[in-house]
């Protein structure tokens, strides 16, 4: 036999051999086996290989939002190949030829990959998470010193997405498991991190029967069960000046100045300093923050501004959006009227995506319960449901240039992948 062969036969048996093969020397642990070798591990050593080989084989192929297109079709071939009856979903107007990606000098549609194991399409419960990530791109490895995988998407959120299929794998392989092949499906899209269309697509489609008993979705949450996390409302601030010479400001109107005093009322509102006007807060959120995300305005330095805008994200933590609005609108009042008094103009533009807080269920013993601050898909989902959410990982790392996953972390999110879906199935 040749050496090649007796190593990839090594290789099944052994996985840590074969990612320590795939990463420099540099980075290998010398003098002390990988923990991969030991005997500390949760899931029997073939399930865990399995476990590791979809995770990097999804980690490897760039997916930034908008460009989930090979990731898509890969997943599609590896679940059919294990069983699963599977149909893409188009998003948006991709069939017209809208919303598609260049790969090759040629389009390509962004599609959502719905799967289910059995003959039923419509299940009890749907499993899902999303496959796309935010930029940059940033290339799979694996630490073999700390049993530690890095790369773009390895947290968020490809861990939720191998996890769960396993998860799934594993609850049909087992004879004493409550969870059937007509139970469970399964559920990735696209665009989570853009403003949800994969998930709106499919919760306006004749995919989504609406009557689901519970939705399993997927996100980095440190191992623990989410209770909740707080709501969102995007908006712009638009201001209108007149321009002049910067020697002779009398003569025009800073958009600048105008959009300065503006914003210095939003950071009093979220501080709560605003006679009139407040963001409703709680004791399971907390409170309601205002991040001003992005500023911009004039064209010169010796030139009095023009034009100003300013794009500002809060996270509501009671409440509904509307009197978030209001509280808003209320508060800049003042500047709105001054600048219009003066020739200008103060418009506050909302996005179209707004929802106060989502409550969750956190009703299955084991977990610990927490709550969190990010967004998720869960809103975009319609139909009354139970819904959880867990997933392996830190968001502390997720969009960061480190984000990273414990091999152990993955591991554990199939044991308790497997104990939701029990759940939600027997309940």
């Amino acid at each position: 036999m040749r050496v090649s062969a007796i190593f990839s036969a090594l290789c099944a048996l052994v996985p840590s051999l074969a990612f320590a093969a795939q990463v420099p020397l540099s980075s290998q642990q010398h003098g002390k086996p990988s923990a991969l070798t030991g005997n500390d591990h949760i899931l029997p050593i073939e399930t865990l290989h399995e476990l590791l080989t979809l995770h990097r084989e999804l980690v490897k192929i760039e997916s930034i939002s908008g460009n989930e297109y090979r990731v898509g079709w890969w997943l599609v071939s590896y679940l059919k190949e294990n069983g699963f009856n599977v149909e893409v979903q188009y998003v948006g107007e991709a069939e017209q030829g809208e919303n598609e990606h260049m790969i090759g000098g040629q389009a390509q549609k962004r599609f959502n990959v719905f799967a289910w194991p059995g003959e039923k399409k419509f299940t009890k419960v749907l499993v899902s998470s999303h496959i796309d990530t935010v930029p940059p791109y940033i290339p799979y490895s694996f630490d073999t010193k700390k049993d530690e995988i890095w790369g773009r998407g390895t947290v968020d959120a490809k861990g939720s997405v191998a996890a769960q299929v396993i998860a799934v794998k594993s609850l049909l392989a087992n004879s004493s498991s409550s969870v059937s092949a007509d139970d469970v499906s399964l559920l990735f899209v696209v665009g989570e991190e853009t403003g949800g269309e994969g998930m709106r697509s499919f919760s306006n489609s004749s995919l989504n029967p609406g009557n689901y008993s519970a939705v399993v979705f997927g996100e980095p949450t440190e191992s623990k069960l989410v209770a909740g996390h707080k709501g969102m409302l995007a908006f712009d601030i638009n201001v209108k000046g007149k321009a002049a010479h910067s020697g002779y400001p009398w003569l025009g109107l800073s958009a600048n100045n105008v959009l300065v005093e503006a914003l210095g009322i939003v950071m009093a509102l979220e501080a709560g300093r605003v006679n009139g006007a407040e963001l409703r807060w709680s004791e399971k959120y907390g409170n309601t923050t205002l991040n001003i995300g992005k500023i911009s305005g004039g064209v010169a330095r010796n030139v009095v501004a023009k034009e100003a805008n300013a794009g500002i994200t809060g996270r509501l933590a009671a409440g509904t959006p509307d009197e978030a609005k209001d509280a808003l609108l209320k508060a800049l009042s003042p500047v709105i009227t001054a600048a219009e008094k003066a020739g200008g103009e103060v418009t506050i533009e909302f996005g179209d995506e707004t929802y106060g807080p989502v409550d969750m269920s956190c009703d299955v013993e084991g977990f610990e319960c927490i709550t969190v601050n990010y967004g998720t898909d869960i809103p975009r989902l319609k139909g009354d449901h139970k819904r959880y959410l867990y997933g392996p990982g830190s968001i502390l790392v997720a969009h960061s240039d480190n984000e990273a996953i414990k091999v152990h972390d993955l591991e554990r999110a199939v044991v308790d992948y497997t104990k939701l879906i029990s759940v939600a199935v027997e309940n």
